[in-house]
């Protein structure tokens, strides 16, 4: 019988890392722009089209790459960032498994043009699909130029998976938006159907913030620092009245690397216990320092898992260092951090002794003694206060039936909190969400709307302006002419800012 283990080819090979590492292009972006900033660029620019489908190309200015080194980086495995398994223990560079560029080489068409300082010219090369097509010297700038273009072109089930165009360039954004804020003090540019996103000069973390999430974080944010034996942590953390009911302001960093973490930001959430509004999530950007031989990245091809050996130690010191920024904020009762040197907050190991604390007990003290000379008497009142008008405290409900009883256990709505109205009906009690109802309301209207030939919107005597983040500002755009179909005239007002001129007939000036 023959044998029927077989080696696979590095092609095949490089797709399969491909599906773990490249994911959509987004994916493409991250890895790209990582190795610019590990090449010590401090100028980086990105360039989209059609969200990634057609064209990824990343520029920057930073080592560049020898003729060698050029055709060398495509192969699988081939890295400059570590030389043994120990190095694995050491890792402050972005990428490092050797991955990246293999992967993307074998489902896509690859041009890159790079040039060290001390050359006197560059190298070209363009792969397609894992095949060189060839290499030549080139004149170029320094640094390294690579663009992707046709991601997925020979892997057409991948291709079809990806989402709209709306979609894939919130996924890019959000990328492009971890690197930038992880690394403040390099120029970035993002560029999407020749329309700039993104310009981000040099600056300190919390004008990056601001640039990069919008301005209302500005006067919202509170700076917490702390430095402890185990980690360090400094960054900024909402006001939780300003917290939303959505996710898209969280971000941890540790060692400049941006991660997941579940645990640390149920860390983040339990500071904010009895302050936030119901189910509303707050702001926070916190950068975490700590020993590289105490974190391991290497869980996951994309190194946004990350382990670490303390972390119920790290759960205590985030959970301290955000209620020690809301205290300054005067609203939960600050913490001392004022001590000398690095604080070493204690952390339960099932392993230690502990002596518990003497509790001293009176064994002659008798509670029914009457004569005791420490017995503490208590005067309670013997007449009963009167219970007449107890029916006041339940009135009458604020929505009725007309014409129906006026008992609130026999029919009519009921409003509780402000947010739900209760019913009873035949099969038992109808619950309903107030703001979701009418959300719901106005979705039906809208849909009805759009079989209409011109839906013409109710033109606003002061146009409102709203400041978005880039996310929602590019969804916006790419929505523009639907939006106005349903009755939305929107205007671009410069930057991340837009101009509601008109809105659909049913939707009250005021609920804007």
């Amino acid at each position: 019988m023959a044998d029927i283990v077989k080696v696979l080819p590095d092609a095949v090979a490089n797709q399969i890392a491909a599906g773990e590492v490249i994911q959509r292009p987004a994916s493409v972006i991250k890895e790209l722009v990582e190795n610019a900033v590990d090449a010590g660029a401090d100028n980086i620019k990105v360039v989209v089209k059609d969200a990634g489908k057609t064209l990824i190309q990343v520029i920057d200015n930073g080592c560049g790459l020898s003729e060698n080194d050029a055709r060398l980086c495509f192969e699988r495995h081939a890295t400059s960032k570590i030389r043994s398994a120990d190095d694995l223990f050491a890792i402050r560079t972005m990428g490092f498994r050797g991955e990246a560029l293999a992967s993307i080489a074998s489902i896509a068409q690859v041009e890159l043009k790079s040039k060290r300082t001390e050359d006197d010219n560059g190298t070209h090369i363009r792969i397609e699909g894992s095949d060189l097509l060839f290499q030549q010297p080139t004149a170029c700038s320094n640094g390294t130029s690579i663009a992707v273009k046709n991601l997925f072109f020979n892997v057409p089930a991948r291709r079809r998976f990806l989402k709209s165009t709306s979609t894939e360039l919130k996924h890019i954004i959000t990328e492009f938006q971890r690197i930038a804020l992880a690394h403040p003090e390099l120029q970035f540019s993002l560029f999407h159907n020749d329309n700039e996103i993104y310009h981000l000069d040099h600056s300190g973390q919390r004008e990056r913030i601001t640039k990069v999430m919008g301005k209302h974080l500005d006067t919202n944010m509170v700076n917490i620092k702390t430095d402890t034996s185990i980690i360090s942590i400094n960054g900024f953390i909402g006001k939780p009245e300003k917290a939303r009911k959505t996710y898209g302001e969280q971000f941890f960093f540790v060692n400049g690397r941006y991660m997941k973490h579940p645990y640390f930001h149920r860390a983040v959430v339990q500071s904010y216990a009895a302050i936030l509004l119901p189910e509303t999530i707050p702001s926070y950007f916190l950068f975490l320092e700590t020993d590289p031989a105490h974190v391991d990245v290497n869980i996951h091809p994309t190194k946004t898992e990350i382990k670490f050996d303390e972390e119920r130690a790290i759960f205590q010191i985030i959970h301290a260092a955000v209620r020690e920024g809301l205290g300054k904020f005067n609203i939960v009762p600050s913490l001392d951090f004022n001590q000398e040197g690095a604080v070493d907050i204690p952390v339960y190991k099932p392993s230690s002794d502990f002596t518990p604390p003497a509790v001293e007990i009176d064994h002659t003290y008798n509670p029914f003694d009457s004569q005791a000379p420490d017995k503490k008497k208590t005067d309670y009142p013997s007449d009963k206060k009167s219970i007449a008008g107890w029916e006041q405290l339940y009135p009458e409900p604020m929505y009725r039936e007309e014409g129906q009883p006026s008992e609130p256990q026999k029919t009519g709505l009921i409003q509780f909190k402000h947010r739900y109205l209760m019913a009873p009906v035949k099969s038992g009690l109808m619950i309903i969400h107030i703001n979701r109802a009418l959300e719901r309301i106005h979705y039906e209207q809208l849909l009805e709307g759009q079989s209409l030939q011109d839906n013409p919107g109710q033109k606003l005597l002061y146009p409102e302006p709203f400041d978005l983040n880039p996310v929602d500002l590019a969804l916006i755009k790419d929505l523009q002419e639907e939006l106005a179909h349903l009755g939305f005239v929107i205007e671009l007002f410069g930057g991340n800012s837009i101009l509601i001129q008109s809105v659909p007939g049913q939707f009250a000036e005021d609920n804007l």
